[in-house]
């Protein structure tokens, strides 16, 4: 069977190659993510793994290379304090967040992430064997407040409805001083009666930018392979 051999129109060519231009870039970027998330899943599944050092206070200026950096605090939970972070899940259930002030020796005090509670444990008196009392241990690992993303509502501390953490702000509603601006996420140490479920900090991330490189990649090259078959396709049969 005879080829039709057509020429490739001016515009037709600098269609493909524009699109096969954008598709290889979006490859290379898909490939430059994965070995970015595998760096960052590496350096803190490092950093959570380390022993523990004492949570950091009357620090100047914010190191960011220490969030996840396993921690341990010492202190007195201050419960009528606790505040919450909206929409938060946990296996497909909404829930909240809480963050409770933990009060030192000196009266300042260090924000605790102490973990999730879904919807119906909102209220303290539903969960009242987790308000332990007293001077406390804590660990987990230290975070660094990320600013308020622009989809995210502002914080309304009337409502004691938060969306992000802001240490200052917290602090101020809590009426303490804060002694970090870090803030402490609670590892999954059990709490007496199961409520706030702590270890929700996520160390491990979600990496599917390989398949989406291999996807890029793949679409690539369909579209070199329909550029040639679409040029090289069957000759019309001739006129009798």
């Amino acid at each position: 069977m005879a080829l039709l051999n057509t020429r490739p129109t001016v515009a037709i060519s600098i269609s493909a190659g524009l699109a096969l231009l954008i598709l290889l870039v979006l490859g290379v970027w898909q490939v430059e993510r994965l070995f970015w998330k595998e760096n960052l899943i590496a350096q803190r599944e490092a950093q959570a793994s380390m022993a523990p050092i004492d949570f950091p206070v009357d620090v100047t200026e914010i190191n960011p290379d220490l969030s996840f950096r396993a921690v341990r605090a010492h202190g007195r939970f201050l419960h009528d304090q606790e505040m919450y972070l909206m929409a938060r899940t946990m296996q497909g259930s909404v829930g909240f967040q809480v963050i409770t002030p933990l009060e030192q020796a000196d009266g300042r005090i260090i924000l605790v992430n102490r973990g999730w509670v879904p919807d119906d444990k909102r209220d303290p008196a539903t969960r009242a064997q987790g308000q332990v009392t007293g001077q406390v241990d804590v660990t987990g690992v230290l975070q660094v407040a990320r600013p308020r993303h622009w989809a995210q509502p502002e914080n309304d501390p009337v409502k004691n409805q938060w969306f992000y953490v802001d240490p200052q702000h917290m602090a101020e509603e809590a009426g303490g001083d804060l002694a970090s601006p870090y803030y402490l996420e609670a590892d999954a140490t059990p709490n007496p009666g199961g409520f706030p479920i702590g270890g929700q900090a996520h160390v491990s991330l979600p990496n599917n930018h390989l398949q989406y490189a291999i996807t890029w990649f793949c679409l690539a090259v369909a579209l070199v392979v329909i550029f040639i078959v679409y040029h090289r396709r069957p000759a019309p049969p001739k006129a009798d």
